[in-house]
């Protein structure tokens, strides 16, 4: 009797125990109560050893995202600790500029699980109204904006290809459209480490 062959539906998550039970797990949008929620995990994670974060999110407010990894970066800046991050499911929009905060050698996802990763997004009106002299200023600080929402974008870009196969010429170019990337790929490029 031959035994079926279970190869392509087993998990590597043997061999990375510490992703079972993460110390900080987060889900929904990326907002100031997942902000709040993210902070709270953070003083109640244990204080010695790697510490696990996973999320499932479809995106939310990018600042709120480069808040929470920001805390990544000063926990391994000041202390050395390492930080693993766990995407499960969706890691969309915001939940890859969190993920973004972690090294490419430190980040893993689910099986199933799929990255989004797109521009920045901005809707706004500029209302012009008044003495013409008065108008350029409204225009060139709208413009000001944008440009400085371009330079932080491209650092979360940078950051979030560092040590990958993905130059950043190549993700620039697939975010205008939404660049979806299932786990599989995601591994192969580089982006996360492994799949469990």
């Amino acid at each position: 009797m031959t035994q079926p062959d279970t190869t392509a539906a087993q998990s590597n998550a043997i061999n990375y125990p510490l992703l079972a039970r993460p110390h900080i797990q987060l889900y929904g949008t990326v907002d100031e109560q997942m902000y709040a929620k993210f902070l709270d995990g953070l003083a109640a994670a244990p204080t010695d050893g790697p510490l696990v974060v996973s999320i499932t999110t479809l995106g939310g407010d990018p600042e709120m995202a480069r808040a929470m990894g920001d805390s990544i970066r000063l926990l391994r800046e000041y202390t050395g600790r390492e930080a693993l991050f766990l995407g499960k499911v969706a890691v969309y929009s915001a939940g890859a500029t969190f993920m973004s905060a972690f090294p490419a050698d430190k980040r893993f996802l689910t099986k199933n699980s799929r990255l989004m990763i797109h521009e920045r997004l901005m809707n706004s009106t500029v209302q012009l109204s008044g003495p013409l002299n008065t108008l350029s200023p409204v225009l060139n600080a709208k413009l000001n904006e944008i440009e400085d929402s371009i330079r932080i974008q491209d650092e979360g870009f940078a950051d979030l290809v560092r040590g990958t196969q993905v130059t950043l010429d190549e993700l620039k170019q697939r975010a205008p459209h939404n660049w979806y990337i299932e786990a599989s790929q995601a591994r192969d490029l580089g982006l996360v480490l492994d799949i469990i």
